[in-house]
């Protein structure tokens, strides 16, 4: 028997209510809800906050790809393993924007730039500063990837415009020790800190299918829903098999309905959040993801690659959004 919980629903005009104080108890409650009432009260909380027919669209550039000296044991990006990626140096900003003005004409709306690094050098994030205002003059939204960030940096990026930084916990903060040993989660926090007290919106998710329990998800999504504020994007990403990582020793993917009840658990939890359908798309069928849209997933990554990994072709993409009657960039 799973215990009641309440989810303040639209009807009674206390729609989605937003709280940070949740219970591992209260999380596994909603996820062992029968499978139709969990998608009644997921879908009545997303249409309270969003258009229920509407899906973000976005792109993702690897801007400087590999060497990088964190150890995280899904990462094809690590220096720790050999996954066979040759380490590159940081794109020039032509090379950047030209990309970015493609995205935009593909239908993305918002463009992310990803760095393989520790923490971004000041020589560095001032090209990185540069690229965001460039990708902002293209009238984008603009968000990065850049590992750990000091509160000057954030100050920095925050100054040339950016709208989103991306900075997952990754996992529980049980399971992070097994995946991670060169970073810690507090390290994470913190950055998020730095990043909101500039003005930054945040971007944070994590990786399912790592070897971690139903429990671990449950745990990830309860200390997103629990920071000071709820990120503005949660990305939940499937993991993306990677020959040479530890991962993929003790990887298993989630079973398809295991997905649609996260993503239903993190719609009802953190109501006002973009809930993205991000890496380990191309192992989702269509109903799938039209199961997790229903469930109040409402953003993807377009692109054939995301990062060094596959992504569905923007044909599929644009196909699946049409017979869904779902409004997107690529209408």
């Amino acid at each position: 028997m799973v215990a009641a919980v309440d989810v303040k629903r639209s009807d009674g005009g206390n729609s989605a209510q937003v709280r940070r104080d949740w219970k591992p108890a209260e999380a596994e409650a909603l996820y062992g809800l029968p499978f139709a009432e969990l998608m009644f009260e997921a879908q009545s909380v997303h249409r309270a906050n969003f258009d229920p027919n509407h899906v973000e669209t976005a792109s993702l550039l690897s801007i400087k790809t590999g060497g990088c000296p964190e150890d995280c044991g899904y990462c094809s990006q690590s220096a720790h393993y050999d996954t066979g990626l040759k380490a590159t140096r940081l794109m020039s900003r032509a090379d950047v924007i030209a990309t970015a003005q493609r995205a935009k004409d593909a239908g993305a709306t918002r463009f992310c730039m990803a760095a393989a690094w520790r923490s971004p050098k000041d020589r560095d994030l001032d090209q990185v500063c540069d690229m965001v205002s460039a990708v902002k003059g293209l009238g984008m939204e603009t968000c990065v990837t850049l590992g750990m960030l000091t509160p000057k940096q954030a100050t920095r990026l925050s100054e040339a415009g950016l709208d989103f930084y991306n900075h997952n916990v990754d996992t529980s903060p049980d399971f992070y020790g097994k995946i991670i040993t060169t970073r810690t989660l507090q390290d994470r926090i913190d950055t998020l800190a730095h990043v909101r007290e500039a003005g930054i919106k945040v971007c944070c998710g994590g990786i399912i299918g790592m070897g971690e329990g139903v429990e671990d998800r449950l745990s990830m999504l309860v200390l997103l829903a629990n920071l000071s504020r709820h990120p503005e994007s949660v990305p939940i990403n499937l993991w993306n098999q990677v020959k040479g990582v530890p991962v993929d020793e003790m990887a298993e993917r989630p079973d398809p309905i295991a997905l649609v009840r996260l993503v239903a658990t993190a719609r009802i939890m953190m109501p006002k959040s973009v809930i993205r359908l991000s890496a380990g798309r191309q192992y989702m069928t269509d109903e799938l993801q039209a199961l997790c849209f229903l469930a109040g997933a409402n953003s993807i990554f377009l692109g054939d690659v995301l990062l060094t990994t596959k992504n569905p072709k923007v044909d599929r993409d644009a196909n699946l959004l049409r017979r869904l009657g779902i409004a997107s960039g690529l209408s």
